[in-house]
């Protein structure tokens, strides 16, 4: 239990909350995230990218877990005229990743690494490289009520693939840190900034958002626990074509 520097407890829908913000806890949901990025491309549009991430533990013994984590991104691309060959729609890349994580806290502290592993499901060239993927994954995670804050670290290492303009060889770092203050009763702030550098990338390889989100848990029908989310990113640094502004929505089932 996480208490307070007075001593007392977080309520029922804080303490669940305050669960689910660790990327490692011993819980199983159900997030879906709607990133929505204005200006993007050569038209200026609005891009959609609506990712299904199912967080699955598995119970190793009574003192370890591996918490299996899986992102299925779902990409609806504005106009890219006069490269008329992107279509509107497609699955990108599908990462999955299996953190081996203590059941025991130190100080409210909690570790995990393990493998990542990028599956060439793209449907075009446009939304990623069609060469496997693989390399480490780390998080460390801190949870003292009313806080919640921790790092995530990975890089994924393309198994093949070419190299040059075009070419599908790939190096990809996401360094997402993120902290949270949960005020009771569900409601919650703070941010989730997932930096990624693609190091093949031509020109700027870095995406820096800034920014805030907030929301709160609630029980639908009294039962079932659904966390919502709202949240604005700017992103301070960007490659070429990639949308200055995301509005980020997540709504997660929790089982």
């Amino acid at each position: 239990m996480n208490l307070e520097s007075n001593g007392t407890a977080p309520d029922e829908a804080s303490a669940l909350a305050e669960k689910l913000q660790n990327p490692i806890a011993d819980l199983i949901s159900l997030p879906f995230q709607n990133n929505t990025d204005f200006h993007v491309g050569p038209q200026r549009g609005v891009q959609d990218i609506l990712n299904i991430q199912p967080v699955i533990p598995i119970h190793v013994n009574e003192d370890w877990n591996v918490i299996t984590r899986t992102i299925l991104p779902l990409v609806w691309s504005p106009s890219f005229q006069p490269d008329a060959s992107v279509p509107p729609f497609g699955l990108a890349p599908v990462t999955f990743s299996a953190f081996a994580s203590p059941v025991n806290t130190f100080d409210g502290w909690t570790f995990g690494a393990g493998p990542i592993v990028e599956l060439p499901t793209g449907t075009n060239k446009n939304l990623g490289s069609n060469v496997w993927g693989l390399g480490p994954a780390v998080v460390g995670v801190r949870t003292v009520h009313p806080w919640v804050y921790g790092l995530l670290v990975n890089t994924v290492f393309s198994l093949g693939g070419t190299s040059g303009s075009g070419g599908t060889k790939y190096t990809l770092t996401t360094i997402n840190p993120f902290i949270n203050y949960n005020f009771g009763g569900g409601w919650f702030i703070g941010t989730s900034m997932v930096t990624t550098a693609n190091w093949d990338a031509p020109g700027e390889k870095w995406t820096l958002p800034v920014g805030l989100q907030g929301g709160r848990l609630i029980k639908v029908g009294g039962k079932l626990p659904v966390d919502l989310v709202v949240g604005a990113y700017y992103n301070a640094l960007r490659p070429e074509g990639a949308g200055t502004w995301d509005l980020r929505t997540q709504v997660t089932f929790i089982f």
